[in-house]
């Protein structure tokens, strides 16, 4: 926008004054407009829309002072400079209380109204970058809250309805659901939404932490507590006091770590590693798994104290195939974003391509749809993404069979590895071999990736 020819309504009644300046603002690159008087400027800035306005005080039918009363609110902010041969300090100080940007005297040289008007230029960007960033903090202060959470399902209504009445007290809350389904932003919107809101907002992937640093990490350490530890290391209790601290991935925790987790969550303090006394912390905590965490505690994986502790209010969240009427309030956000962000222009999805989307089973839910809708944008063409643009995978015979058909048996236990060896798989080809890539995608710690990789023999 600020490459273009900037609009200029100059106004003054002096004709050869008129002549001489638009002749000179024209060789300077601006699109300039001229009228006489007042009354014929009125006119123009309906038709013309000028960015800036160079206006004479002293006119006939109308002079500048009544002309700039009669525009100022209909120029949306675009700086007007007054003119005047018969300035006074009275005159100026009127001419900017009628909301006159700018004020200069004559006789003057053209040189300096070229410098007055790039002043005025550099206004009118940054007033514009100013309105941007505006919108920008409205938009992450929106996706702080439960607006981030796009669709209008009964279903998933019910969460975030569930989730803005806890939200005002500390019950510890676990939120379940399938990788993808959003769950650190619902933790988000019940942050925002609580009495601890103007307190931090701490994350952290618990998979992703190494496990032997999982300790120092949540409760912090002293200096001297370990080799390499030459000062005190806040931990993330101690960083999210007085806030929200959201613990992602809590079924990958080690059973060691479960019980020091579970004398926080009642005594409310924490010991730093290396410490001989406690720290009380004023922290709510939010939990969240993909895992079933009845399952892990049958298995022996997950302590039932801990898990009866976490389970006071459970959040859980349906997966996208439960919620197929969200897919295109979803779409329209992701295409929205998406084209900002890679600079696109692809506005629409054909009717055979939504058609497939609503018929995808979308085991990676909101987040693979989003990352197909982008590969779809990149090899869209006409601003329209087509059938064709979709993975190869889409619309083929199998994404139509029932799942126990398409896996090949009805046990739980052979279904779940059957797909866990599907997605690596299909995680590793993405990120074309790179298993660091592969384990974020799947949101899985490294070791554990490895660890998958020799178990299926990928």
């Amino acid at each position: 926008m600020e490459n273009k020819k900037k609009k200029l309504l100059l106004i003054d009644d002096e004709e050869n004054m008129l002549h001489m300046l638009s002749a000179y603002l024209r060789k300077n690159g601006y699109d300039v407009v001229t009228a006489l008087n007042g009354t014929e400027g009125v006119g123009l800035v309906h038709t013309f829309v000028p960015d800036m306005i160079l206006c004479d005080i002293k006119m006939p039918q109308m002079d500048g002072l009544t002309f700039l009363g009669n525009v100022k609110e209909l120029l949306d902010g675009a700086p007007v400079i007054m003119m005047s041969a018969y300035a006074t300090v009275d005159t100026a100080v009127e001419a900017m209380k009628e909301g006159a940007y700018d004020f200069v005297t004559k006789p003057f040289k053209v040189d300096e109204i070229v410098c007055v008007l790039k002043k005025a230029e550099e206004y009118i960007n940054i007033k514009k970058e100013n309105i941007a960033l505006k919108n920008r903090v409205q938009l992450l202060q929106g996706n702080e809250t439960f607006s981030a959470i796009i669709g209008k399902s009964n279903a998933i209504r019910k969460i975030i309805d569930q989730a803005k009445k806890v939200a005002g007290y500390d019950t510890t809350i676990l939120i379940t659901g399938e990788s993808g389904t959003g769950k650190e932003l619902v933790a988000r919107g019940i942050h925002s939404h609580s009495k601890r809101k103007e307190g931090p907002l701490i994350t952290v992937n618990c998979g992703s932490v190494p496990a032997n640093l999982l300790e120092s990490e949540f409760f912090g350490y002293i200096k001297g507590a370990f080799t390499g530890a030459d000062k005190n290391h806040v931990g993330l209790f101690e960083a999210a006091e007085g806030g929200t601290l959201f613990l992602d991935e809590i079924g990958e925790l080690s059973l060691e770590l479960q019980v020091k987790l579970l004398r926080v969550l009642q005594e409310r303090e924490i010991r730093p590693v290396g410490a001989i006394k406690s720290r009380k912390v004023d922290v709510r905590v939010i939990t969240a798994t993909a895992k079933d965490l009845e399952q892990e505690v049958t298995a022996g994986n997950f302590r039932q104290d801990l898990f009866f502790r976490l389970n006071v209010m459970v959040l859980e969240l349906p997966p996208l195939r439960e919620r197929l009427e969200d897919i295109p309030f979803l779409c329209s956000h992701f295409l929205s974003r998406l084209n900002e962000r890679m600079d696109l222009n692809i506005n629409s999805i054909s009717a055979g391509a939504m058609g497939l989307l609503m018929a995808q089973g979308w085991s990676g839910n909101v987040r693979e749809l989003e990352n197909s809708l982008e590969r779809a944008m990149i090899f869209a063409e006409g601003g329209r993404i087509e059938e064709e643009n979709l993975p190869q995978f889409f619309g083929s015979p199998k994404q139509n069979r029932r799942i126990d058909d398409l896996l090949g048996t009805v046990s739980l236990k052979k279904a779940q590895k059957i797909l866990e060896e599907r997605l690596i798989g299909r995680s590793l080809e993405a990120a074309n071999g790179n298993k660091s890539q592969a384990s974020r995608m799947l949101e899985i710690s490294y070791p554990s990736l490895l660890a998958k990789i020799k178990e299926y023999g990928l």
